[in-house]
C-alpha cells in the first residue's frame, strides 16, 4: 500500500499584493497552503528580498556589512542603481533614518531631494520605510505619497497612531501601505481593519508582524507569523489574509554577534561570516513562517536566501 503524505484542508487564501507597474512590478501573495507546502496548494508568487539602503551614510553600521558598498556610501541613489545593475535588485527598501527627531532630523524638504533622487535612479519597485516616529512618519510619508504618484510605492511603517493620516493619503495617490503592529495577532486584525474601514483597499496592504533578532526574538516572531497563516488560510480569518513583510537586516547587524570583531573575539570565527549568517538564517526562518517580502543588507546573505527559497519552491 503506498504511503501518502497527509494533508491540509485550507478554506482560505492570502490576496495579491502588486508593487510598482508595468514590466518591472513585483506581486507577492496569492498562496492558498502554508508557507512552501507546495504539494497541498497553489505559490503563484515567489517570496521576494528587498534590498536595503540608507538615507544618509551608515557610520554605525559594522564594516563587513559596508564593505560592498564602499564606492556609493554617501549617495541613496548611486546606491539604488549598484544594488539593481550589479546584483538584479527587483525590489529596494528606502530606510528613512536621517528624519529621526533624536537624530539628524532632517526636515520633510531635505528629506524630499534624497527621495525624489532615488526616484529618479531607479525603475523596479520601492518601498520607503520611516523612522519609527509616529508625526515625522506621517508628515514625511504623506509627501513620498504624493511625489511619488504613479509609482505605486509602499509606505511603512504604518501604527494605529497615524493610520489616518498615512492611510487617507496613500488612498488619494493609490499607493500601498505597511500596516505595522507589535507582534501580536489580535493587534494586527485591528489595524487591518481599521485600514479598510478607512477606505483603503484590499490589495493595498502588506502587514509587518514586527520583526525580532535571531535568538529569542525570532521565537516570538515566527509564532505570531505562524498564528497569522492559520488563521488566514484555515480559520477563514480575512482581515489577516494579507502578504507579510519583514524589515530584518537593521535587527541583525546591531546585535553584538554580528558586531564583535574577530580580532578580540576570534573563538566567535570571522566577523563578516558570522553576520552574513546570522541574517541568512534569520531571512529563512521569517519565509517558513510565512513572510512574502524580506528586507536585507549583505549581498551574499541575500544570494544564499534567495537559492534557497527558490529550490523550495521547486
Amino acid at each position: 500500500m503506498p504511503w501518502e503524505i497527509p494533508k491540509v484542508e485550507y478554506t482560505g487564501k492570502i490576496r495579491e499584493v502588486t508593487l510598482g507597474t508595468g514590466d518591472k512590478a513585483v506581486t507577492v501573495g496569492g498562496e492558498t497552503a502554508y508557507p512552501f507546502h507546495v504539494f497541498e496548494g497553489d505559490f503563484p508568487h515567489s517570496v521576494v528580498i528587498s534590498y536595503e539602503v540608507p538615507d544618509r551614510e551608515p557610520v554605525e553600521w559594522p564594516d563587513p556589512v559596508k564593505e560592498p558598498f564602499k564606492d556609493v556610501l554617501k549617495s541613496p541613489a548611486d546606491w539604488a542603481k549598484k544594488c539593481v545593475e550589479e546584483w538584479g535588485a527587483k525590489l529596494i527598501t528606502l530606510q528613512l533614518t536621517a528624519i529621526d527627531p533624536h537624530g539628524e532630523n532632517l526636515s520633510v524638504d531635505e528629506e524630499m531631494k534624497i527621495v525624489e533622487e532615488v526616484l529618479k535612479a531607479v525603475d523596479i519597485p520601492i518601498i520607503f520605510w520611516g523612522c519609527d516616529d509616529v508625526e515625522k512618519d506621517a508628515q514625511v510619508l504623506r509627501k513620498i505619497a504624493e511625489i511619488a504618484e504613479g509609482r505605486n510605492i509602499a509606505l511603512g511603517p504604518v501604527v494605529d497612531k497615524n493610520y489616518k493620516l498615512i492611510g487617507a493619503t496613500a488612498i488619494a495617490y493609490k499607493q500601498v501601505v505597511i500596516a505595522s503592529t507589535p507582534i501580536d495577532v489580535n493587534l494586527a486584525k485591528q489595524l487591518n481593519i481599521l485600514l479598510l474601514d478607512l477606505g483603503v483597499p484590499e490589495d493595498k496592504i502588506l502587514m509587518d508582524p514586527t520583526t525580532g533578532g535571531l535568538g529569542y526574538g525570532i521565537e516570538y516572531t515566527y509564532s505570531v507569523m505562524e498564528r497569522d497563516r492559520i488563521a488566514a488560510l484555515v480559520q477563514q480569518d480575512d482581515k489577516l489574509a494579507f502578504p507579510m513583510i519583514c524589515n530584518l537586516a537593521r535587527e541583525i547587524w546591531k546585535t553584538k554577534e554580528a558586531g564583535l570583531k574577530e580580532e578580540e573575539f576570534p573563538e566567535l570565527g570571522k566577523q563578516e561570516d558570522r553576520g552574513i549568517m546570522m541574517e541568512a538564517i534569520t531571512a529563512v526562518l521569517l519565509a517558513l513562517a510565512g513572510a512574502n517580502i524580506l528586507i536585507m543588507r549583505h549581498p551574499r546573505a541575500i544570494k544564499l536566501v534567495g537559492e534557497l527559497i527558490e529550490e523550495m519552491i521547486k
